[in-house]
């Protein structure tokens, strides 16, 4: 973990914040279009007319009904900046949203930093965009958390001595999200590995062997999620015994009962009005036994259909005052405790920033 947080600390002082300019708002500039599921819709590529519109990918986390209002409300300022009514393109598999983006049928994503990264693979001309930053405002702070946890009633046996441990993960029913995830499988596979490569049994263990169960295997069966929520869900239904997923995939479905928040011992409960996929598990509980940091997930642009020009456009915007401070961008408490489900939270100076694409070097040393 402390090669991790080296690694992080490496990529922040490599990226650049982007000047504030200012905002376009949330209304006029075209409208934002209705939403489609799936990659094979087929969509515009390239082109400035004010009829075409914009395509942006989200990945399963973000793609759920209850999320409508922020996805809309993040399309009304693309679309106010560029002139042109945005589509968003929902979708039921990380794989799906990744190949939309690389196969240039989708301008905008919102991907992990894994993601990201496996789409640039495929098609250089996938950039970052602007991430979140941290709540004071810069990228020093600007990470999620990658959670290992188990249902309540559990943790004992993953203690020793009071201080939680991994050992005994091996052998149990294990889920992740996608191996396209970065906080749902990247990270956590490289925890995993560089943890148990040190024994001797598991000196030659790789992130590619923790990707089947089997009575030889390091776990006795694994499964997928599709979705942060769905690998949670694996978890508090009894399908599996660990499980991988991040905090801020779940915060909407979820409150903090005891302890401090993404540390080991964290203990979270299912909220009683919770939206699908938790809606059948009100009040269930599970505990954290391990957290990691990860790099803050970008929203991505395809410059092979977005002139240089639109991509500045909407970097200006989107790292301005007037986004910062858009209530249902950066949604404050009230705003969530009226009911509104955001991307992104604000508790103190959080807003949109600029970084480079080494930013991301982190998650390529993992793989």
């Amino acid at each position: 973990m402390r090669s991790l947080l080296v690694l992080l600390a490496a990529a922040i002082a490599l990226s650049a914040c982007a000047t504030t300019a200012p905002s376009g708002g949330a209304s006029g500039g075209g409208s934002t279009s209705g939403e489609g599921t799936g990659s094979n819709q087929s969509s515009s590529s390239g082109g400035n007319a004010a009829t075409t519109p914009i395509v942006m990918a989200w990945l399963p986390n973000e793609s759920g009904a209850d999320l409508k209002d922020a996805r809309d409300a993040f399309g009304a300022i693309i679309s106010e900046a560029l002139g042109r009514p945005v589509e968003h393109r929902t979708t039921t598999d990380y794989i799906i949203a990744v190949e939309t983006v690389a196969n240039n049928n989708a301008h905008l994503a919102w991907f992990g930093a894994e993601a990201y990264v496996q789409a640039r693979d495929k098609n250089p001309a996938v950039v970052p965009l602007v991430i979140p930053s941290g709540a004071d405002g810069t990228v020093a702070t600007a990470v999620y958390y990658s959670w290992l946890a188990v249902k309540r009633g559990e943790e004992g046996n993953y203690q020793d001595g009071g201080v939680f441990k991994i050992d005994n993960i091996q052998g149990k029913r294990f889920s992740f999200v996608s191996n396209s995830s970065t906080s749902g499988f990247r990270v956590p596979s490289a925890t995993i590995v560089k943890y148990f490569s040190t024994m001797d049994q598991w000196k030659d263990l790789k992130a590619d062997d923790l990707l089947e169960g089997g009575a030889n295997n390091f776990f006795a069966d694994v499964q997928f999620g599709g979705s942060h929520q769905g690998s949670a869900v694996n978890l508090i239904s009894g399908k599996v015994d660990v499980a991988a997923f991040c905090d801020a995939c779940v915060e909407n479905y979820v409150t903090l009962v005891e302890s401090t928040a993404n540390t080991p011992g964290a203990v979270y409960r299912v909220n009683n009005d919770a939206a699908e996929p938790f809606d059948k598990f009100p009040g269930a509980e599970f505990v954290v036994i391990a957290s990691v940091p990860v790099i803050n997930a970008p929203f991505v642009a395809n410059s092979n259909m977005l002139t240089p020009e639109e991509i500045k456009r909407l970097q200006d915007v989107l790292t301005s005052d007037a986004v910062a401070n858009n209530p249902k961008i950066f949604a404050p408490k009230e705003a969530t405790d009226a009911g509104y489900k955001p991307f992104f939270r604000k508790t103190n100076a959080e807003r949109f920033l600029v970084v480079e694409d080494s930013f991301f070097d982190p998650i390529r040393a993992m793989r």
